[in-house]
């Protein structure tokens, strides 16, 4: 198994749009539930965040027992991620800036075997090391696709 440059490209840079996407955004506007019942701006960054220690964890996880098995990941359960939500726009940026470089040098310098290791997800089964770091960054686009429609959706 063995790690394709598109998935590494996206894995250094996909994360750095985020902050060009808000860069028109005021507080309020990071803050504002736009969509009744669904997370803001600011609450979708720090899923973000908050999600890639989670990542970093599964991986060393993966790294170190046969075929472990992973429940979906639910942000409204996480009791630190009330906590996260208080932090301001510079700190998440920071902590995800920092935790990414942490996952990019980790996936980056496994070997093939390890790279092949399985993690098992409740919903999507049998997945290699490959498999979950396409899944993490398909999982982040999905939100980054949420904060670009929110950041730009016309409020009236």
């Amino acid at each position: 198994m063995k790690l394709y440059p598109a998935l590494i490209s996206r894995l250094e840079n996909q994360h750095e749009a985020i902050a060009s996407i808000i860069a028109s955004a005021d507080e309020a506007r990071l803050k504002k539930e736009i969509r009744p019942g669904k997370w803001s701006i600011h609450e979708n960054i720090v899923h973000l965040v908050k999600y890639q220690p989670v990542f970093i964890d599964r991986l060393h996880i993966i790294l170190t027992h046969p075929e472990p098995i992973f429940e979906a990941y639910v942000a409204d359960n996480d009791p630190e991620f009330e906590e996260w939500k208080k932090w301001d726009n510079e700190r998440l940026m920071n902590a995800l800036q920092k935790d990414r470089q942490a996952i990019l040098h980790l996936v980056t310098t496994l070997p093939e075997e390890k790279l092949a290791r399985i993690g098992i997800h409740k919903k999507y089964g049998r997945l290699s090391i490959v498999q979950w770091t396409e899944f993490f960054l398909l999982h982040e686009a999905h939100h980054m696709f949420t904060i670009f429609q929110l950041a730009n959706t016309i409020i009236n």
